[in-house]
């Protein structure tokens, strides 16, 4: 992801990369230099990376996934300092998929059983992912449920009949698949799949740039990419 960042950051002419920092660098002198930070670093950094960067009063987009709710509710109290975006997909396109995820849970309703299934390259530390775990939320949001009552993280044995308020997550993982999510709403007699299939990284790179230039001139507070897209 960083690479990604660099690449496009150096190829736009909106963008000046006046720093970047990794595993055993100087990670906050660049922050003086810059108007926003782009965090794709690691969950147990995170909440470092938002005091800091709130401490210079610059805006901030977060990327990174797999943290605590402890430390995920720290870095959002950041917000009340700075603009900050703090979402699990910055790519367009998934965050249209989150869009008609909550808007196909509002028109079918519950009739539909709700499966998500995600697949990732080997290499991936944190399962379900943090997209899996928003589009379930934002099924939660149409039926106006909470994600810790109804999520079933896969199944093992005698697991009895499906409950129909119950969303099913699936993490697989393998390869070098960079992401791959889909939605199923089925019920008896017809199915629907929605899926989105990322064949590289510059798509979030892309979109995290995006929110990065969104967020100059805003005021302190805690957004989301549906706020860049326009999707509200």
């Amino acid at each position: 992801m960083g690479q990604s960042l660099i690449r496009l950051a150096n190829q736009s002419s909106e963008f000046e990369l006046v720093g970047h920092a990794d595993l055993g660098d100087d990670l906050f002198s660049p922050i003086d230099e810059a108007d926003a930070v782009i965090d794709f670093s690691h969950h147990t950094i995170t909440a470092t990376v938002a005091d800091e960067t709130a401490r210079r009063g610059k805006a901030l987009v977060i990327g990174t996934t797999g943290h605590s709710d402890q430390d995920r509710q720290l870095i959002l109290e950041q917000g009340k300092s700075i603009p900050m975006i703090f979402a699990s997909n910055y790519a367009v396109g998934v965050n249209t998929l989150f869009y008609l995820t909550r808007k196909t849970a509002e028109i079918l309703g519950p009739d539909y059983d709700r499966e998500i299934v995600e697949m990732h390259h080997r290499f991936k530390k944190d399962a379900p992912s943090g997209t899996a775990k928003t589009l379930a939320e934002m099924i939660c949001e149409a039926d106006q449920t909470q994600l810790a009552d109804v999520a079933r993280n896969g199944r093992e044995g005698e697991t009895g009949e499906r409950t129909t308020s119950e969303i099913g997550i699936h993490a697989l993982r393998g390869g070098d698949v960079v992401g791959e999510h889909t939605v199923y709403f089925a019920a008896l007699g017809e199915r629907i799949e929605l899926t989105v299939r990322s064949s590289n990284r510059d798509s979030y790179s892309s979109g995290a740039l995006r929110a990065a230039a969104w967020l100059q001139g805003k005021a302190s507070g805690v957004y989301s990419m549906f706020d860049v897209l326009g999707l509200k």
